[in-house]
């Protein structure tokens, strides 16, 4: 898949540095996945939740961070949307 939004999880990384490895191995296992449909995330990650636009959120470190981020499936396109802890995620909009 094609990563777009790095320089995000990068920035983020810098002032949160006990998720920094998670995040990486996040990018690399993006960069080789070929996610075809939903279900071949939901495979990878059980605990994703799912929204409309195939928006995705998956939990970092156990459950103390929160990554949302978007798949275009018939492009092969993940572009990250926003990284932070699970408090501020409360407070996401996501419908």
């Amino acid at each position: 898949m094609k990563l777009v939004g790095v320089k995000t999880l990068h920035d983020y990384q810098r002032t949160h540095a006990d998720v920094a490895s998670q995040v990486d191995s996040w990018i690399q296992e993006v960069k080789v996945a070929t996610w075809s449909t939903s279900h071949d995330v939901k495979r990878r990650y059980a605990s994703a939740d799912f929204f409309k636009n195939n928006h995705i959120v998956i939990n970092l470190k156990g459950n103390k961070y929160r990554l949302l981020f978007r798949v275009n499936y018939k492009l092969g396109i993940v572009a990250v949307k926003k990284i932070d802890t699970h408090s501020k995620y409360n407070k996401w909009k996501l419908d």
